[in-house]
């Protein structure tokens, strides 16, 4: 156990009770033994605090009390932990099953990055499918280009490469982190499987056209003005493809 890497996931939660337990679990139910679990509430009033304080012994980190929003809880999440590795997992959202970060150590080779595929699911946590975005062969920082193919939640980045988010984005600031971490990453690996469970209908979601300018932003920043423009026009065409022959997507 002493060579195994330490894997700190943080999951933020505001009046969530109805997810937060199905979260937990699927974290503290990992056969892999050496995991820093960070819980980070926004001081909740619907129950979810009880729910989370069954579990507190199991816990390396919680806390409850007000944040500036999600990426600030993150950020508070983020200067806790002390693992090789961190992954954040929001309420609502699962590791792909009890194996999944066994299999993330075993096949990542302790590369900088690493990453595979996402299930998404429903409020009822039924699997719809898997994301529109495959995740790539090869990740640098340059992938997100056409889009964001690796979902947050299924990317384990090393601490010591890892960046505070920017919470001048209100929705799309993961994006943002993600790029600006793969800067500083070396190596990348895709363990080639279903990492993650991704339920659809979060706040960028339900924002979502804030989310994408937002989004168009951080994407000019990085790729360019006119690179970008010419990008989006190849998304908006990929889109149209995938809508004409699976339907409306949900993600």
């Amino acid at each position: 156990m002493a060579n195994l890497p330490k894997i700190s996931i943080i999951t933020i939660v505001y009046n969530n009770a109805k997810d937060i337990e199905f979260t937990m679990a699927s974290v503290l139910n990992q056969t892999y033994p050496v995991i820093e679990y960070i819980v980070i509430d926004g001081l909740s009033t619907d129950g979810t605090v009880d729910i989370i304080k069954k579990y507190k012994n199991q816990l390396a980190v919680f806390t409850s009390e007000k944040d500036a929003g999600i990426y600030d809880a993150m950020n508070k999440g983020l200067k806790e932990a002390t693992g090789d590795y961190v992954l954040f997992l929001n309420s609502g959202d699962a590791l792909y099953d009890e194996n999944t970060l066994d299999h993330v150590v075993k096949k990542g080779k302790n590369a900088d990055i690493i990453y595979g595929e996402t299930m998404l699911i429903d409020e009822n946590r039924q699997e719809i499918g898997l994301r529109r975005h495959a995740a790539p062969k090869e990740f640098t920082w340059k992938s997100f280009k056409y889009g964001m193919n690796i979902c947050h939640q299924a990317i384990y980045i090393k601490r010591e490469i890892a960046v505070p988010y920017n919470e001048n984005y209100k929705l799309s600031a993961d994006i943002d982190w993600i790029i600006r971490c793969a800067k500083n990453a070396k190596t990348a690996v895709n363990v080639n499987e279903l990492v993650a469970r991704y339920l659809v209908g979060g706040l960028s979601q339900k924002r979502h056209r804030e989310s994408l300018k937002e989004r168009y932003v951080i994407f000019n920043q990085y790729y360019g003005v006119i690179r970008n423009f010419i990008n989006h026009g190849i998304i908006a065409m990929r889109l149209f493809a995938y809508r004409l022959k699976h339907g409306k997507t949900r993600e």
